[in-house]
């Protein structure tokens, strides 16, 4: 948990006075404001039997736990004690007129400075289930994240049998050599980075990698009990299929969006991701220990880190068998099979099968009438060599990545500032491109011609826009699956498929109906995604990549939300801590 900070005597005297009040007339719903307090600082962490000093929240890693209800106003002071700028993202929070919250550093605010803090001021509204913070600024995201639970409101059930238990379950990657100097390294030279050497689960490796048995997740259970999992895919640059051996999951939420339930034996879980399920254990002790296991799902043509972490699931035995044989002999262990690292058709079969509830009380509010279309292309492409300079890309050259053939180039001023005081000169052009300048066979054979434009450049909406983005992959150096993250908003998923989008067949197949809603959706490699969103939420708002490396090479764009006619449709003055570049 984060550190709660103490009420003053003053407002304990309020705290104990509104206590009595809501004892003699119990309001189950009311929403309170929570206090955490966010220390970054450096700290020695050994993994894999290497020590390093890393950047971590209080001391942690992973980062402390958020909890709170729907509803409820966070204050999250982050204090920075490390020689990096910070910024920490709330991942998947709305940000409803508090768009000076949400963190990517130059795009909402400047990042916080050595020595400096800042408040992030936000309230829950309309959101229950996982979410997650990380730092939103070069790689620091490697160390600095952690899970943000959103319960529901008191007194409101889940639409799922309620567990006994539940379990943050957070799956990242750990480095041996510093991130930074990892992709500073790659940005100089033009190629594609080292990778990671291991992944982790609630930041430890487990037995499968070397050195590493002691620093094992083991999640003990007991029989006939149901547990909430919380899953978080927190990794730089890895979708992962995940898997208990011998267990069967239900999956009822995703990105804090209930789902209509279904079974399965393995998930898939993109970067960005989270995924609830259900494990509901066997009736008696099975006598066995079970791997938890997640490896990753590769598509594309670069190198990556072939490997599998692993925690335990372990059952409980109960206190009047402690003496009997259950601790004496030496319980099997038994491995999942996963997925092959390729398996398209699986993450295609197994994303097809979410849907939102769609019910009453949690209505799927797709946009039924669309006010405007865009068509985007993302994926690699290349930069030039500097004169005198010899680069690791493709052919001699520098990878890029880019949105439109726009490789976005991260401004030294807010976005968002320079949005809301009129000072856009210098600093971006409204001008993003809707579809691409030059149509081409996008999944077919690539183009001789790889490399990409460069720009600061935004989409402008009228408040209350209806929008149709269809994002489309595609082949140049190779097709790839992208999950793509849009902040500030939740969209429907109305449809996807494989090759190139046909404007003229595909839409009569999407589903209007009860799309999964979420915040972060995989583009299918060589395929496309069709999305929905309502833009009714004024601010500057990041859509990216959540592979790490492909935001440094520039796959990312913004969106510029215009402020309504009402007072709540507008977005509200900056603070006053605000973090100046």
């Amino acid at each position: 948990m984060g550190v709660y900070l103490l009420p003053s005597p003053a407002s304990l005297a309020v705290f104990l006075s509104s206590f009595v009040t809501l004892f003699v007339h119990p309001r189950p719903a009311i929403a309170i404001t929570r206090h955490y307090k966010f220390d970054v600082m450096l700290q020695n962490v050994t993994r894999l039997c290497h020590t390093k000093s890393m950047v971590t929240v209080n001391g942690k890693f992973p980062g402390p736990c958020i909890v709170a209800r729907e509803g409820d106003r966070l204050l999250i002071k982050v204090v920075n004690h490390v020689q990096n700028n910070i910024s920490i993202h709330w991942h998947g929070i709305r940000q409803l007129q508090s768009g000076w919250a949400d963190g990517p550093a130059y795009v909402t605010q400047c990042p916080i400075q050595t020595g400096q803090s800042y408040v992030y001021n936000y309230t829950i509204v309309g959101q229950r289930g996982t979410l997650w913070w990380h730092a939103h600024i070069s790689w620091l995201r490697s160390t600095l994240y952690g899970p943000l639970i959103i319960l529901p409101k008191l007194g409101t059930p889940y639409p799922f049998a309620k567990p006994d238990k539940e379990v943050p379950i957070i799956f990242g990657e750990w480095f041996n050599a510093d991130p930074e100097a990892i992709i500073n390294q790659a940005m100089q030279t033009g190629g594609g980075p080292n990778v990671s050497d291991a992944y982790t689960i609630n930041g430890l490796p487990g037995p499968l990698y070397n050195c590493s048995a002691k620093n094992t997740f083991k999640l003990k259970v007991k029989p006939g009990k149901t547990y909430l999992l919380r899953l978080i895919n927190a990794a730089l640059n890895e979708e992962l299929f995940f898997s208990i051996a011998n267990h069967t999951l239900t999956v009822v939420g995703v990105d804090a969006i209930y789902v209509k339930p279904f079974d399965t034996e393995t998930l898939l879980i993109a970067s960005g991701q989270t995924t609830d399920v259900l494990l509901k254990t066997k009736p008696h002790h099975p006598d066995a220990k079970f791997f938890m296991s997640a490896r990753p799902y590769v598509t594309g043509q670069g190198t990556f880190d072939n490997s599998t972490v692993a925690g335990i699931l372990e059952y409980e035995v109960a206190r009047k068998t402690i003496q009997s044989s259950h601790t004496s002999k030496r319980l099997p262990l038994y491995k999942p099979n996963l997925p092959p690292l390729n398996d398209t058709s699986f993450a295609t079969n197994f994303t097809s099968k979410l849907r939102s509830l769609a019910s009453a009380e949690f209505p799927a509010n797709v946009p039924q009438k669309v006010d405007r279309h865009f068509f985007f292309t993302v994926g690699l492409g290349t930069n030039p060599c500097s004169k005198n300079q010899t680069c690791q890309g493709p052919n001699g050259t520098r990878f890029a990545a880019s949105v439109n053939n726009v490789s976005f180039v991260m401004p030294t001023k807010a976005l968002l500032e320079a949005h809301h005081f009129g000072q856009s000169k210098g600093v971006y052009s409204p001008n993003f491109p809707i579809s691409p300048l030059i149509p081409f066979d996008y999944t077919g054979t690539p183009q001789n011609n790889t490399m990409v434009s460069h720009g600061t450049k935004l989409v402008m909406l009228p408040f209350n826009t209806s929008v149709e983005l269809i994002m489309q992959d595609t082949s140049i150096l190779g097709a790839e699956s992208h999950p793509l993250h849009l902040h500030g908003f939740n969209f429907f998923v109305v449809g996807q498929g494989f090759g190139n989008f046909d404007p003229k067949k595909d839409p009569a197949n999407f589903n209007l109906v009860d799309p999964v809603e979420r915040n972060t959706v995989g583009v299918p490699s060589g395929g496309w995604v069709a999305i929905r969103f309502l833009a009714d939420n004024p601010g500057v708002w990041f859509l990216h990549c959540h592979v790490e490396l492909h935001m440094s090479w520039g796959l990312m764009m913004a969106w510029v939300v215009l402020d309504g006619k009402l007072p709540n449709h507008r977005l509200l003055p900056p603070p006053v801590d605000l973090p100046k570049c």
